[in-house]
């Protein structure tokens, strides 16, 4: 996932993965979702977003995960 900030238009993004969307679904007014022809979710905009929430508690963490640690057995 990476997260997008246009302090300007004060819109954030979250990709979700690089493919290019195909629509977009309006959830509420101002988020907005990517979504693929088969449904799939590709990224989240909101805009007027630091109306919406912290801007900077979303931009201060960071997660990398490789595919092999999304699932782990827990014993």
């Amino acid at each position: 996932m990476k997260v997008y900030y246009d302090q300007e238009v004060d819109v954030l993004y979250l990709g979700l993965g690089n493919q290019a969307p195909d629509g977009v679904v309006e959830m509420s007014e101002g988020v907005n979702l990517d979504v693929s022809t088969q449904g799939q979710l590709i990224g989240i905009e909101i805009l007027h977003a630091s109306q919406k929430l912290d801007i900077q508690t979303i931009l201060s963490y960071s997660l990398e995960l490789s595919q092999n640690n999304l699932f782990q057995k827990v014993a």
